[in-house]
């Protein structure tokens, strides 16, 4: 009689389980098919406007992009430190955050991300290091960190690059590390069928083993100046600043690193060099 109960206990608490995710799905879609039906505000495409990518765009893709950060900018937490968020703060960060899944097909805009919180400078953080057990306190400059369910940008240093198409932005650099962390694991390889898993490693490893190399010497640069040595850091760096490059100089980058420009334009089905 008890193993019975049990198993009525547990099935019956699976079906509520399950009732109850499907009333939340349900909302969920609902909420998001209504702010899809908002007509886009007057003020935001002034905005957008200003951003040169943004009118490169085709006008399919600047249609769709606005659905995007209208869903963005309703379902994500901008929180300010010392510093008021406006529209144009919360319109840009979504631009860009949009721009990169633009023609990924996904369910909804960056799940796993709940809040942005936005400084008005550089953010200074202290970090304790160990060395051989000699711990020691250093500072490090943070323009942009995206962490867990979280994203950290210094306003002051990302308008400097988001208004112009150049090989440095922040936004495209941090919302690259939320793509990579898709799968769950923040190393470089966002999620990819795995028919293309191989190939991908193949030519990201390769291309960021010889820049590490490079970056270790420091001299003999040649072509990898390009990628610079931030990006020899780690492999999830290599990514990000590749993503960075990739739409910000993506002419340089497909004459020096063709294999690598090929990867990225079949996972972003973009073709920047062409198309921007």
């Amino acid at each position: 009689m008890y193993y019975k109960n049990l198993l009525i206990f547990t099935a019956s608490l699976a079906f509520l389980i399950s009732v109850s995710y499907a009333i939340y799905y349900f909302f969920k879609q609902r909420k998001i098919q209504k702010l899809l039906n908002k007509p886009f505000p007057k003020e935001y495409e002034e905005i957008l406007k200003n951003i040169p990518i943004y009118n490169k765009l085709k006008s399919a893709d600047r249609e769709r992009i606005k659905k995007s950060i209208l869903l963005f900018t309703e379902t994500k937490k901008f929180q300010g430190v010392k510093l008021t968020v406006n529209s144009e703060i919360k319109v840009t960060i979504a631009f860009y955050a949009c721009l990169l899944l633009l023609r990924i097909e996904t369910r909804n805009c960056y799940d796993n991300l709940l809040t942005i919180i936005v400084y008005p400078h550089t953010v200074i953080l202290q970090q304790v290091k160990n060395n051989g057990g000699i711990y020691s306190k250093e500072e490090m400059l943070i323009e942009g960190q995206s962490a867990n369910d979280t994203l950290v940008v210094a306003w002051d240093d990302a308008k400097k690059e988001v208004f112009h198409i150049g090989k440095d932005n922040v936004l495209i650099h941090e919302f690259a590390h939320e793509i990579d962390f898709l799968d769950g694991e923040i190393d470089g390889i966002p999620p990819l069928p795995k028919a293309k898993y191989q190939e991908w490693a193949n030519v990201l490893y390769s291309d960021f083993e010889k820049l590490r190399e490079k970056a270790l010497q420091n001299r003999y640069w040649g072509k990898y100046k390009i990628l610079g040595s931030y990006a020899a850091t780690n492999e999830a760096e290599f990514f990000a600043v590749a993503t960075e490059r990739f739409f910000g100089t993506p002419k340089s980058l497909k004459k020096h690193f063709p294999k690598l420009y090929n990867e990225l334009k079949e996972f972003y089905k973009f073709d920047p060099a062409n198309e921007l």
